[in-house]
Formats: C-alpha cells, sequence, structure tokens
C-alpha cells in the first residue's frame, strides 16, 4: 500500500481525532494552578526593597533545582511547539480543537511552577529569567516532521515528561512541590494518550508508514529542552540522580508505548514495514545495553564515593 499523503491522513484519522478529543474533554478535570502555589511565603525581591535572592533561601537541594529549572525550560517553549503542532494538524475540525485545547492546558504548566519557584525562593530567579530568554529564542524546530512522526513522536515526548515531573517531584523531598508536579504530570498523561491512541489507528490504517514513523523517532529520539542552556550537563545530572536516566527511557516510556501499539506482533506488513521494526528492534536493543552499562558504571561510581568515606 502507497504512503498517505498529509491531507488524506487528516481526513482518514479525523474520526479517531475527535473520538479522543471528546474522551478527554470527558477525562479531564479542572484545575487551578493558583490553588498549588504557597503564596504565603514570597516576599519582594530587591527591586522593591527586599531581599535579593542568595542560594540558602532555597529548600531545595542542587539536584531538585537543577530538575526544577530544565521541566521548568521545557514547558517554557510553548509557542514553539504550538507553532510545530499547529503546522502538522492544521486549524480545522478536531484537529484545531485538539492544538487549542492542548495549548491552554500545557500553559498553565509553566505559570504554576514558576510561581512556586519564585515564591519559595527555590532558583535563582535572575538565572531562570535568562536562561527562559535564551530558551525562547532559540525555539524549537521539529524539522518539520511528516504528520505520523509528529504523532509517534510526541507519544514518547508526552510521556517522557510525565515521568520527569513526576520524578523531580519525588527529588524535591518538599509536598507542595510534589503536588504540584503531581498535577502536572497527570496532564502530561492525558496528553500521551491522545497521541498514542492517533498512533494505534494509523498502525491500522497504513502500518507500513506508521512503523517507520516509530522507528525514526525511536532512533532520533531528543528531548524537546535539549536547546536549554546547559542542557547536556544537566540531563547527565539528572541521570546520575535516577530522575530521568536511559534505563528509565527504555523501561517506562519506549518499551510500554511499544507493547501498546502491539508493534512485535503485528502482521501483514510488506518488505519497506518489516525493515523499519528491523531497524527498531536493534533500536531498543542498543538502548537496553546502553542502559545496562549506565547503571552499571553510576553503581560502580556510587561504590567508590561511599567507600572514601568510609575509609
Amino acid at each position: 500500500m502507497a504512503d498517505l499523503d498529509t491531507g488524506r491522513l487528516l481526513a482518514a484519522l479525523e474520526p479517531v481525532a475527535e473520538e479522543n478529543l471528546n474522551r478527554h474533554l470527558a477525562t479531564a478535570q479542572e484545575w487551578m494552578p493558583h490553588e498549588y502555589v504557597p503564596w504565603s511565603l514570597g516576599r519582594d525581591f530587591k527591586e522593591l526593597g527586599g531581599e535579593p535572592w542568595s542560594v540558602e533561601q532555597s529548600q531545595l537541594s542542587p539536584i531538585a533545582r537543577t530538575a526544577l529549572e530544565v521541566n521548568l525550560l521545557t514547558e517554557d517553549n510553548l509557542p514553539s511547539y504550538h507553532r510545530e503542532i499547529e503546522r502538522a494538524f492544521g486549524r480545522d475540525s478536531a484537529w484545531g480543537a485538539w492544538v487549542n485545547r492542548w495549548t491552554a492546558e500545557e500553559g498553565r504548566h509553566a505559570f504554576c511552577i514558576r510561581d512556586y519557584l519564585l515564591v519559595t525562593r527555590g532558583v535563582d530567579p535572575d538565572e531562570l529569567e535568562r536562561a527562559r530568554m535564551d530558551t525562547m529564542e532559540t525555539g524549537y524546530d521539529s524539522g518539520d516532521k511528516p504528520l505520523l512522526n509528529v504523532c509517534a513522536y510526541v507519544s514518547f515526548q508526552e510521556l517522557a515528561t510525565r515521568v520527569s515531573h513526576r520524578n523531580t517531584g519525588k527529588f524535591t523531598d518538599e509536598p507542595i512541590a510534589e503536588k504540584l508536579l503531581i498535577r502536572v504530570a497527570k496532564d502530561e498523561n492525558l496528553h500521551m494518550i491522545f497521541y498514542r491512541n492517533i498512533i494505534q489507528a494509523a498502525l491500522e490504517l497504513t502500518p507500513n508508514q506508521t512503523m517507520r514513523a516509530i522507528t525514526d523517532e525511536v532512533v532520533n529520539f531528543q528531548m524537546p529542552g535539549a536547546i536549554i542552556p546547559g542542557f547536556g550537563r544537566k540531563a547527565v545530572q539528572m541521570a546520575m540522580a535516577g530522575i530521568y536516566d536511559l534505563r528509565i527511557h527504555h523501561d517506562d516510556i519506549v518499551q510500554p508505548l511499544l507493547r501498546q501499539w502491539g508493534i512485535w506482533e503485528l502482521e501483514g506488513l510488506d518488505a519497506d514495514g518489516e525493515a523499519a521494526r528491523d531497524q527498531l528492534a536493534a533500536a531498543v536493543a542498543a538502548l537496553d545495553a546502553e542502559a545496562t552499562r549506565f547503571v552499571e558504571k553510576r553503581e560502580e561510581r556510587a561504590a567508590k564515593i561511599a567507600a572514601r568515606k568510609n575509609a
């Protein structure tokens, strides 16, 4: 079967988009970002005669500060994400309605995380603002991914963001921050389900084309926050802490979605589809092996540090 162009894909999958939009609207619970921010802890900064920020004011550990900054700056780039999703889905029918609803829900994530960090003086607000400006000026560019690649990528990315928020909440060791990030993670999970279900339907509609899209996104996956200043160093710190690492990416992101889609049991693929699945299997196996090596090295490093402390 020949690949379907974007127009035919949008038309064929529009009933699925409408069904999942309606499911989402019926499932999503209204919540108010301001209810999750401890406003009573806030006070003026230097410009209004208050005290400037200093690190001892933060009750967060260094790794918790790093993870919250990365998560927030990732959320900050929503205008770029909206542009990419609208380019792929368009403004019409259920597709356009989803784009607007998704954007509205995503928008509150940055609001409440930033409010929490400023009110509690959790991170350096000047550095945070400079990083926000830098990140948004750089923007996010998907390279004009085709429709199915967009849906496959965002399926993985939304689930990864959910896990990152959830694990960051645990590492804050601060009940209000964890409650806030649990709430944000719930949104991300519902968003993932929408895109996951689009891909599920696409596998039935055009299996070879969709298999190639899934394979490409697993092989080339990169978090949208990769453009954040210092992201590489910060991502390593988060991985070393166990907030988000290759093992989590393999076990909690890639494998669950591939199982949900029934990738390994899918029948009826042509030669191109089978080649894509073979490439996918090799990529997942390589990711698993790399994750194992990373965890072993991390454990060895932790053991050496513990031994030095006990010497």
